[in-house]
């Protein structure tokens, strides 16, 4: 399977992208042969078709005049979805208010998971508001993963 440079492919289409008003959510190389390519973009008021449709418009001729992508390859492009991972600092901040899933480790060998409303974000980490449990605060150390998420 041919390895591309997903980073480089990243830095080449982020200006244009951005200059639509487009952020890239991740880039993943994918199949058996390794011949897709997957964005998944982002936008503060949400992603439409139309919208995964523009940026396959508009990203596909740059990839191809890079020569970054070489041979035949499918480029998809798709949103990340409602119950998207939050990774960075950034997007927890972005959704602070929203409803999340956060896997979070207490005590020296011990894991839990909270449901509720991300209520705050600041450097020392997060806080989740449960309606049972009320709220739990969470320093970044010990986020292990975390997701919006639809339900509550």
């Amino acid at each position: 399977m041919p390895s591309w440079p997903i980073r480089q492919i990243r830095e080449l289409l982020e200006p244009t992208l951005a200059h639509l008003g487009y952020e890239i959510y991740a880039i993943e190389q994918l199949g058996s042969g390794g011949r897709t390519l997957r964005f998944s973009i982002d936008k503060p008021t949400g992603v439409t078709i139309e919208d995964c449709e523009r940026v396959s418009q508009v990203a596909g001729p740059i990839l191809e005049q890079s020569g970054l992508v070489d041979g035949n390859y499918i480029l998809e492009v798709s949103s990340p979805g409602a119950e998207r991972p939050l990774r960075e600092r950034w997007e927890y901040e972005r959704f602070a208010g929203k409803r999340v899933n956060v896997r979070y480790r207490y005590g020296e060998n011990s894991e839990g998971v909270v449901e509720g409303v991300l209520a705050a974000v600041d450097e020392s980490g997060i806080a989740v508001d449960n309606p049972k449990a009320g709220l739990l605060e969470i320093a970044w150390p010990d986020v292990l993963a975390a997701r919006l998420t639809v339900s509550l």
